[in-house]
């Protein structure tokens, strides 16, 4: 009897584990059914976010709230551009102001700016030399690639009113043959001349007017050495510096045909006394007296003249030489 007692109480101290995980599993198993998050882990799946337990009102309050701030954003942008659009009047008369059209021209130099555009520096009859940004005019199939051409009559428009300028239209006017071979360094030289000597903004009608006279004369073979020195001649006038060759500043007498002089670049013609720089030209009073009439037929007047007008623009560069000369006396070596 005692037996039997021992082994049932020895019995149930052994299946007592056994029933306390069965009834571990079955709560732990009652959890897992009731947890989404337990049974999808229990079968290896990807756990599910649970729900979110903010108020619907809520969620509405705040989309509104962000379509409402978006809507007042297009309206701000919506309204800057529209300001853009419609300058105030005071700018469009400035802009109007600053605009200018059907003003002749003449291109006498051009270089790259940016990728697809040129700086062109242009002579113009009331405007003197400016710079015009010419926009896109090295691009394949811009209208201005063939028209922004060297010694040729442009009609041109522009807009602004600073140092480099909007070219807004370039026309061909026409009228004139284009340069070729010595006449065409000629006209280098001259643009050269022009781009040295004129200041920018600073018009000079009558000097406009003599290098399309010049062009012409270029143009038709009419000999470049006398055609040269007229234009060099006006070009100091126009300038300010003004040269009178038939009067002596020593003697403030007219100039003796068959004496010496040399040309002071401060004071003006004087007699030749033979202590002079050497690099001062020495001519002939006959020479003087012809190119104060753009007289020269004479073959010494032509030569004598060269030498004195080189030595005037070199005194007035400060010795900086110009780069169409130099080629033309290359050339005239070769």
């Amino acid at each position: 009897m005692a037996t039997s007692e021992l082994d049932t109480t020895s019995r149930d101290d052994v299946d007592a584990p056994d029933a306390v995980t069965t009834a571990t599993g079955t709560s732990q198993a009652t959890r897992s059914a009731r947890s989404p998050r337990a049974a999808s882990e229990a079968v290896g799946a990807r756990p599910t976010r649970p729900k979110s337990t903010r108020p619907r009102a809520v969620d509405d309050d705040a989309s509104e709230a962000f379509q409402q701030a978006q809507a007042n954003s297009d309206t701000v942008k919506r309204e800057a551009k529209r300001t853009r659009r419609a300058p105030s009047p005071a700018r469009v008369a400035e802009r109007e102001q600053s605009r200018v059209t059907e003003q002749p021209g003449f291109v006498l130099h051009s270089y790259p700016y940016r990728e697809t555009s040129l700086i062109i520096d242009v002579l113009t009859r009331d405007h003197g030399r400016i710079a015009l940004v010419a926009k896109g005019a090295k691009r394949p199939h811009s209208a201005l690639r063939g028209v922004l051409q060297t010694f040729q009559p442009l009609s041109l428009a522009w807009l602004g009113k600073g140092e480099l300028r909007t070219l807004t239209k370039a026309e061909w006017v026409g009228g004139l043959r284009p340069l070729e071979g010595d006449a065409l360094l000629s006209g280098f030289y001259l643009n050269e001349l022009l781009v040295k000597f004129c200041a920018r903004d600073d018009p000079h009608d009558k000097l406009f007017q003599h290098y399309l006279t010049t062009l012409h004369h270029l143009a038709h073979g009419e000999p470049a050495g006398v055609i040269l020195r007229a234009f060099e001649r006006v070009l100091l006038r126009e300038t300010g510096y003004a040269v009178a060759f038939d009067r002596c500043t020593q003697t403030r007498g007219k100039v003796v045909p068959d004496r010496r002089y040399v040309f002071h670049p401060d004071w003006g013609v004087r007699p030749a006394r033979g202590d002079e720089p050497s690099d001062w030209p020495v001519v002939a009073g006959q020479t003087l007296l012809d190119m104060e009439q753009d007289d020269y037929s004479r073959a010494q007047t032509v030569q004598q003249s060269k030498l004195l007008m080189r030595f005037l623009l070199n005194h007035h560069l400060g010795g900086v030489p110009l780069n169409t000369r130099q080629i033309l006396l290359d050339l005239q070596k070769l």
